[in-house]
């Protein structure tokens, strides 16, 4: 697709190139109506500012690719950037990182920066307060692939990189009922991003192929960051009868409460199992060492790095449109070791 140029812009609202310069370089000789609609139409058609020459450019590849991602707040999202930069660098290209910080407006901003910064391509693992999309539809109609990893949102008409935790939900809560367990809470994370609603749907097909009753009320909303692990805990010592396992979406939430049950004298597995996910080097720090489902970021952010970087060097004409599925690994460990 032909890159716009400030030609383009002057043409659709039939002023002059060099009025369109002015605003787009927030010359202070033109009025602020005029750039604001100059402004709005270099947007609409998918302007990007050339800050390099404004300088020549050679193949119309800067050799940049952007990184979106949620939040920096674990062992994961660690070992995923670090996968990705590792793969970009060795590839020769230079990343720039942003994280949302579970912002789906902070996560529009940064795409338009990075679009702005004209990069190569960009890899996104999408905010909890997901909406819509719209704003990767810039880099789609410039031909600038966008691959989703982690959390995606499964109608995106591009590349999605992700675990099946459909099935690792299925196999948490599937070994704390061979481990006895019968009333199982779970600390589910926000229903509006596909990782976690696969996962409740996971953990609610366990539960009914082994014919036990889904009760909403174990199903606990409070959060799955360390501020809410005190809330959830309280939730749990409240409930009668007791819970005798509990299956969390990620380790930093199941260690956290673990700890506040522990501390009000819940013995675990004894008197309530957990089991987490993501194998954080957490879970094998506190006693007794966690179950846990192996995510591992290392490979997912390998698996979709190399893949951007061969797609943009190969500048495949046919956007690609496709969905490449991880397999979970449950790691046993004492914390669901009921006998």
């Amino acid at each position: 697709m032909k890159e716009v140029t400030i030609y383009d812009i002057a043409k659709k609202l039939n002023i002059s190139a060099s009025s369109v310069s002015r605003a787009i370089s927030n010359n202070t000789n033109i009025s602020a109506a005029t750039r604001k609609k100059i402004l709005q139409a270099a947007d609409e058609m998918g302007y990007r500012v050339n800050n390099f020459a404004r300088n020549l450019r050679k193949d119309n590849n800067n050799k940049l690719i952007g990184v979106i991602f949620h939040k920096l707040n674990s062992q994961f999202s660690i070992n995923a950037l670090y996968s990705i930069e590792k793969v970009v660098r060795n590839a020769g290209y230079d990343i720039i990182i942003c994280h949302s910080s579970e912002s789906h407006e902070q996560e529009i901003i940064n795409a338009g920066n990075l679009f702005q910064r004209r990069v190569d391509g960009l890899i996104v693992g999408l905010s909890s307060d997901v909406g819509n999309i719209n704003h990767f539809d810039k880099y789609i109609e410039n031909d600038i692939p966008v691959f989703l990893f982690d959390r995606v949102k499964t109608d995106f008409p591009g590349v999605k990189v992700v675990l099946d935790n459909f099935k690792a939900a299925y196999m948490a809560t599937t070994h704390l009922i061979e481990r006895g367990c019968k009333r199982i809470v779970h600390i589910a994370g926000k229903q509006t991003s596909a990782v976690y609603i696969d996962r409740l749907k996971g953990y609610k097909h366990a539960l009914a192929e082994h014919g036990i009753k889904y009760s909403p009320a174990l199903v606990l909303h409070r959060g799955v960051d360390a501020a809410a692990a005190p809330l959830l805990a309280q939730d749990i010592l409240e409930m009668s009868p007791g819970p005798d396992g509990v299956f969390a979406v990620n380790d930093l939430c199941a260690v956290m409460c673990m700890k506040a049950l522990q501390k009000a004298g819940v013995k675990i597995p004894e008197d309530i199992a957990f089991v987490g996910f993501n194998n954080d080097v957490m879970s094998t720090v506190i006693e007794p060492n966690l179950t846990t489902v192996n995510y591992s970021g290392e490979e997912i952010g390998e698996i979709v790095a190399k893949m951007i970087i061969d797609e943009i060097r190969t500048k495949n004409e046919t956007k690609s449109n496709y969905t490449i599925t991880l397999q979970p690994e449950l790691i046993i460990r004492e914390s669901s070791n009921r006998k």
